[in-house]
């Protein structure tokens, strides 16, 4: 799994819509209404592109295959509604058979139609702290095509044959109607693995996500154990945490992975397709990484890798946070490159350590929806359609300009959520990690623990790595901008 330090907005479908809540009610109101301004975020949907998703939650073509007899389970932060993945896992003679259900989104979407049109312009679902912009209408996005428990969708259903040790041995995509069973969480699913009560799928994905994760390991992939930095809704507002993930995340993200490296493998051997690649990181960059870990105390063997190096780190230990943050410049230039023949200079994305493509999100990324009618027509033989060709393209200067933009506002929401959160408590000390440190200048970015705020500390001579006394200098909601200074 690779994780890059980022901060998440979690969601439930009931928090959706709501305000943010006191105090700092209304600084949060305006500041969100001004990110949505900034950023040019789209907002309702054009009755062309509702009537349209309407008509197409009446009127599905089911496809021939049923295969609504397979216990499928969807594994998911709680209240999601736009389930994009359904999972069954079995044992087979000699390993294990996968069954990864994605949502159709193409059974649903008529190209160049208005639905797709709209899509091509939102690249792909926008999360704020009280409301999302999404990719498409919520009849389908959270109604008609979401894998919701209890109903038959449709679904580009891949079926991935391993081996004991979790190889890759065989790999098959069709459509097919598929029924998932229950709706799961993470919490819910490390509790039955922990206790024991696990069976079935959730039984063997406790089995098979260590193969694979000791494979990606093997391999020289890049699995970083960061907290993730969260904006939740608390009841009254919203509050920032830092949150560590749980093992059953890792295990369900290498069944993702996995299915995007079979259906890069898959274009690559068709000779047409859309890559998300990751060049390898620049020899003055692991130079400096390895200043870096060399400062810190992290140990670095020269034969190791940084997979190696960062696997068995501890964020909790302000040294490796210090520089888990630092190296993620290895990490950096991920983008999308679509091919029609010859396949393109850099066909690998260097943190999974293979090819890998975008296939398992189409609710809320438009290249997966793409990707996935590039992989069933090479699967089936037959010849990938002339819109699909075109769209293809243009595909990775759209999702850039969309990514550019949730990343974008993401960070801002984060900011706003940071300087309503600590704004009336000017002048306060707190305790931190100095987590970065500019080079030339003085200053850096600290960690707070608690509230869970990363942000700009001024001073000479940071000691980075290292937990410091820090004063709160600033923090304007108008502005977004927080800051703090040595004690």
């Amino acid at each position: 799994m690779t994780r890059v330090p980022h901060t998440t907005i979690r969601l439930s479908g009931e928090q959706a819509g709501k305000r943010a809540g006191r105090p700092d009610g209304d600084d949060l109101a305006t500041g969100l209404a001004r990110i949505r301004h900034e950023f040019g975020l789209p907002g309702d949907f054009p009755p062309a592109v509702l009537d349209e998703a309407q008509q197409a939650a009446r009127s599905l073509a089911v496809p021939d295959e049923d295969r609504t007899d397979l216990p499928f389970v969807t594994i998911d932060p709680p209240g999601s509604m736009d389930l994009d993945q359904a999972l069954c896992i079995e044992k087979r003679l000699g390993g294990y058979r996968v069954w990864y259900a994605i949502a159709d989104v193409a059974a649903f979407v008529r190209p160049g139609g208005a639905m797709d049109l709209e899509a091509r312009t939102r690249g792909e679902t926008v999360y704020l702290p009280d409301s999302r912009v999404p990719l498409h209408p919520t009849v389908l996005s959270e109604g008609a095509a979401s894998l919701l428990p209890g109903q038959v969708r449709p679904a580009a259903l891949w079926c991935v044959d391993l081996d004991s040790d979790g190889e890759l041995v065989g790999v098959d995509l069709r459509r097919a109607m598929v029924r998932s069973r229950e709706r799961l969480d993470y919490a819910t699913v490390q509790a039955a693995v922990d206790a024991g009560r696990a069976e079935g799928t959730l039984k063997l994905l406790s089995k098979v996500g260590p193969l694979r994760l000791a494979l990606e390991r093997a391999r020289g992939g890049v699995s970083l154990p960061t907290p993730e930095q969260e904006v939740v809704h608390n009841g009254d507002g919203y509050a920032l945490e830092f949150r560590a993930t749980l093992p059953c995340e890792a295990w369900n993200a290498q069944i993702s992975l996995l299915t995007g490296m079979s259906a890069a493998q898959l274009m690559l051997d068709a000779g047409i397709g859309v890559l998300r690649v990751l060049p390898p990181p620049a020899p003055r960059d692991i130079v400096k990484a390895r200043r870096v870990a060399a400062a810190l105390g992290v140990p670095w063997p020269e034969n190791a890798s940084y997979g190696d190096v960062v696997h068995d780190l501890d964020p909790k230990v302000p040294g490796h946070a210090a520089f888990l943050r630092e190296s993620t410049i290895l990490l950096r230039g991920a983008a999308y490159t679509a091919f029609d023949g010859a396949p393109p200079r850099v066909t690998g994305h260097s943190a999974v350590a293979a090819p890998y493509t975008h296939v398992t999100a189409p609710l809320r990324r438009l290249v997966d929806r793409y990707a996935t009618e590039v992989c069933v027509a090479v699967a089936a033989g037959e010849p990938v359609t002339e819109q699909v060709q075109e769209a293809l393209s243009v595909l990775p200067e759209q999702m850039s300009v969309a990514g550019r933009r949730a990343s974008g506002v993401e960070r801002a929401c984060v900011d706003l959520v940071e300087a309503a959160v600590l704004h009336r408590r000017l002048g306060q000390s707190f305790d931190a990690v100095v987590i970065d440190v500019d080079e030339g200048r003085p200053g850096g970015q600290v960690q707070v623990t608690d509230p869970a705020v990363v942000a700009r500390c001024d001073g000479d001579r940071l000691p980075l790595g290292e937990r410091v006394r820090v004063r709160l200098t600033r923090a304007d909601p108008a502005t977004r901008e927080v800051r703090f200074a040595l004690a």
